[in-house]
């Protein structure tokens, strides 16, 4: 057979091309796949089975069979007429936002203190860190060793200095009880803030900072008019970070109250265990779950929608 012009069919250009744009198209996703399957197993698969469970009477009996009744919204319906339900979340509030209060406060504070550099200043912020990497179990136990009405070190020192005439019951008093708990969470956070905003500290520019000085503003005005609005995105960071943890503490509050004395302490995590593992009460404990998983997404959106805007006034 003789070969000729005719016989030689040309390779089909067009469709090499689609091959080849279709495999550079599929290279991220492989290097993705991993991710992807991970926050779907870890992540995905148990935020769906809460929601599932959360629209189910899930008793012990319903797991021994592996039938759930369905009820629709009758476990958020409950809750909104549960009088504990609607004090642990007020309870929540209080808790998150003096807690972020203080953290932020602090922590821009100290941020600000570290910022001029010292002797040792290196040593001591380092040192600062600890709180941050301790186990939440270990601080919360050594709080709870301070807070000890007979034997707490805090007492010790107060009635040392004739601050105070008896012990304070910090932890078994109704009105001290959720204090301590805010206090002891404010000092496990303080050492995230203070870290995010020093390295904001670190990189503002210094240009304007000098400038601002030779205007005549002072350190308060400075602080207020330059530094501030310049660190306004990693405020939102910190801020939305610092929510999006602190509404959902559960092991520090357990360890140093149980939600206790008599609910005082009790907030939504708290309460969600209740029911769950105390009460087997696991519908309303998982739609309490998923009110967590709420409150924390409408935060983070919030500071997306915030961060985009901010950036758009920068590009005008």
């Amino acid at each position: 057979m003789v070969l000729t012009v005719d016989t030689i069919k040309a390779p089909d250009t067009t469709r090499v091309r689609r091959k080849f744009n279709l495999r550079r198209r599929l290279v991220p996703f492989t290097f993705m796949a991993p991710a992807i399957v991970f926050l779907i197993v870890m992540f995905g698969y148990p935020l769906f089975y809460n929601l599932e469970m959360s629209l189910q009477h899930v008793t012990v009996g319903t797991f021994l069979t592996g039938i759930a009744p369905f009820v629709g919204f009758d476990n958020y319906t409950d809750l909104l007429s549960d009088p504990l339900f609607i004090s642990s979340l007020q309870r929540t509030a209080i808790f998150t936002v003096l807690s972020i209060v203080g953290q932020m406060s602090i922590g821009m504070g100290l941020a600000l203190f570290f910022w001029r550099a010292f002797p040792f200043s290196t040593a001591i912020r380092a040192m600062m860190l600890v709180p941050w990497l301790l186990p939440l179990v270990v601080s919360a136990t050594i709080f709870r060793w301070i807070f000890d009405l007979d034997a707490g070190v805090l007492n010790y020192l107060l009635e040392t200095l004739n601050i105070i005439q008896d012990p304070i019951p910090w932890i078994t008093s109704v009105d001290y009880a959720m204090p301590a708990t805010i206090i002891t969470n404010i000092w496990v956070g303080i050492p995230f803030s203070m870290a995010v905003f020093y390295s904001g500290l670190q990189s503002l520019p210094k240009e304007i900072l000098e400038a601002a000085h030779l205007d005549g503003a002072t350190s308060w005005q400075r602080f207020w008019r330059v530094i501030l609005p310049m660190l306004a995105p990693l405020t939102g960071v910190v801020f939305t970070l610092s929510v999006t943890y602190t509404v959902k503490v559960f092991d520090l509050i357990y360890i140093l109250t149980a939600g206790g004395p008599a609910n005082a302490t009790q907030t939504l995590a708290t309460y969600a265990y209740q029911l769950s593992f105390r009460n087997l009460d696991w519908g309303h404990g998982a739609a309490i779950g998923n009110i967590l998983v709420v409150i924390s997404l409408c935060f983070a959106v919030f500071y997306l929608r915030s961060f985009k805007k901010s950036l758009a006034a920068e590009d005008v």
